[in-house]
């Protein structure tokens, strides 16, 4: 008797999780370290970890289809560093809500390459999940202008962080999921060295535990998306992935005493209600 095929929502709602907590580690790190030096840290400790599981597990190291796997790489690394980059560029809220439109594009991209239905069901969650991160990000609440050159580049890094995701379905079929997420790192190490070494700073005692703690969150974050997206369609995989706002502001709450407006309150609301209709999809 075949065994039944286990969802893939509970993953993808660990990942928000495990992500969101990087993201604060990340906010405890950049008061006194470079960006780019932070993102070289993850990366070398992500790269370590992702080569002992692919060993423990006895998968073949370098996969099948190395091309597709060098691509999801390079495509999870621009699209890191232009979200890094748009921080500083513009507005949080403005940086944030372009950053979760991500789901939106990977929704199209996967329509287009991977052919994979978007239904009503799906279509609903999509549209839930982004006008509750609207009313979460406010952008424009500031009275700030949007600045064209990082607006440009915000753009471009959530579509690259889509075209990851639809990467990863697709490799997926053939790959073992720590193959898919030890090329990440592989990819990313040496590009970040590259951007980290002009304004490398040395980590104190504090600092390296924080750079530690943000690169096993996003080893866990990596693995549990990318066993995810091998389980689900892509559109309604990344619907569940809006629910890194609400642990963000859960987690923004508590470590950092920030008291969330009503609608903070009202778009998590609308994010659990498109996770809810993604999970019954499903």
């Amino acid at each position: 008797m075949t065994e039944p095929r286990r969802s893939g929502l509970p993953f993808m709602a660990a990942a928000a999780l495990a992500f969101s907590a990087m993201s604060a580690l990340v906010k405890h790190a950049e008061a006194g370290l470079p960006t780019a030096e932070i993102v070289c840290a993850r990366a070398a400790i992500t790269l370590v970890l992702s080569w002992l599981m692919v060993q423990r597990v006895g998968g073949p190291l370098w996969g099948t289809r190395r091309g597709a796997l060098l691509l999801r790489g390079t495509l999870g690394f621009v699209a890191l560093g232009c979200y890094y980059w748009t921080l500083g560029r513009l507005p949080l809220a403005e940086a944030t809500t372009v950053h979760h439109t991500a789901p939106i594009w990977t929704a199209i991209l996967a329509w287009l390459v991977l052919r994979e239905a978007l239904g009503r069901g799906t279509a609903a969650a999509l549209a839930l999940g982004l006008a509750g991160v609207l009313l979460v990000a406010r952008p424009g609440a500031h009275g700030l202008g949007m600045d064209s050159a990082g607006l440009l580049v915000a753009v471009v890094g959530a579509v690259s962080s889509a075209a990851a995701y639809v990467t990863v379905r697709r490799l997926a079929v053939t790959e073992h999921p720590l193959v898919i997420v030890f090329y990440f790192p592989l990819v990313a190490l040496p590009a970040s060295l590259v951007w980290a070494a002009p304004q490398w700073v040395a980590p104190t005692a504090s600092e390296w535990l924080l750079l530690a703690g943000i690169g096993v969150t996003t080893q866990i974050g990596q693995v549990c998306l990318t066993y995810g997206l091998s389980r689900e369609p892509a559109a309604r995989a990344m619907a569940v992935g809006y629910l890194q706002v609400v642990f963000a502001v859960a987690l923004g709450a508590l470590a950092f005493a920030e008291v969330p407006p009503w609608t903070t309150l009202a778009g998590a609301g609308l994010i659990i209600a498109a996770t809810a209709v993604a999970a019954r999809r499903s």
